[in-house]
């Protein structure tokens, strides 16, 4: 990966590390595997109302799945697409995985976000829709960022999204800090691959997409 496009996404990381760990209103004192995890003013309203921060999620698995079988694996969008569906599920799964693992309460079951191990019905970290929708847009921003730097601007949908998620208190702070690491990894890693995964997975035909088939 090009020294620009690393650059570019630790700000990215850098800037929601500062916004989610923010201390608006705080009621719990920085604590977490991180020193900032804390409570923020609960609020689900506006844009960062819940069913808006759901809708983003929706919407980028609709988006990327029916841009994957839509375009195909014919020319480099269509690449594009299936590497950030392999991004989104691969980055998705590990991040159920350590949910499973660490069983960490949620700022909405507790004030003490030391409250780890605590049973595999607390699934606070990592964020998974941060994972998920970082996962999606990193191989965007890794195709097409140095040329088109307008695409960087993909980055403010995981951080919209982490500091919705904190704000009505579904994570902490290194919830979606991490959440938002692993699915960038992740889309690095799917954004270099020699070939998309899933789709190797898959009959020959799904390769040539709906819109060059018809």
């Amino acid at each position: 990966m090009k020294s620009g496009t690393r650059v570019r996404l630790f700000a990215a990381l850098l800037l929601v590390f500062v916004c989610a760990a923010a201390p608006l209103r705080v009621a719990w004192a920085g604590s977490g595997p991180f020193g900032i995890d804390h409570l923020v003013h609960y609020d689900n309203s506006g844009i960062w109302a819940r069913h808006d921060q759901k809708l983003l999620e929706y919407g980028t698995v609709v988006t990327v799945v029916g841009g994957s079988l839509v375009l195909g694996d014919q020319d480099k969008l269509g690449d594009t697409f299936w590497r950030s569906l392999d991004s989104l599920v691969v980055s998705s799964v590990i991040a159920q995985g350590m949910k499973w693992t660490f069983q960490r309460e949620r700022p909405s079951q507790t004030s003490d976000p030391n409250k780890w191990f605590q049973g595999t019905q607390y699934q606070s970290f990592p964020s998974g829709e941060v994972t998920a929708v970082a996962g999606a847009v990193t191989p965007f921003v890794v195709a097409y960022g140095h040329d088109h730097p307008a695409v960087y601007a993909l980055e403010l949908l995981p951080l919209y999204d982490a500091i919705g998620r904190v704000k009505v208190h579904g994570h902490w702070q290194s919830d979606v800090l991490v959440g938002w690491a692993l699915g960038t990894g992740v889309g690095i890693w799917a954004a270099h691959r020699q070939s998309p995964l899933i789709l190797s997975w898959l009959p020959h035909g799904f390769a040539i997409g709906f819109v060059h088939r018809f």
